[in-house]
């Protein structure tokens, strides 16, 4: 496995163990599906397409045009992003995050 291989796969258990201490139950898609075309990094999430990146340096652009990409339809893309000594961040588009508040009204 390759130093970045290894680090994304790093990235991706720390994300798994975050969220499953805020109450989901999530999963990394590798380690548990192989190589079956599911291109999420997490699966879990319902609706949600997470692209992980544990990174310094994110190329915004580029990992949301992955997540994008690789999003199945009816999935939202959101790219899930901690570089050291920060908190993770979730990055959406405005109209698919708009998508989600205006949900969150509805069941209030």
């Amino acid at each position: 496995m390759t130093n970045s291989k290894r680090k994304g796969a790093e990235g991706e258990r720390e994300l798994v163990r975050k969220l499953k201490e805020l109450g989901f139950d999530v999963e990394r898609t590798q380690q548990y599906c192989g190589n079956t075309g599911e291109a999420a990094d997490l699966r879990g999430l319902k609706k949600i397409h997470v692209e992980c990146k544990r990174t310094e340096k994110l190329s915004l652009y580029d990992a949301m045009a992955q997540a994008k990409h690789d999003a199945n339809e009816g999935s939202l893309p959101a790219v899930f992003h901690r570089r050291n000594r920060c908190n993770w961040v979730v990055i959406m588009e405005i109209e698919d995050w708009v998508q989600l508040y205006r949900e969150f009204l509805d069941s209030n």
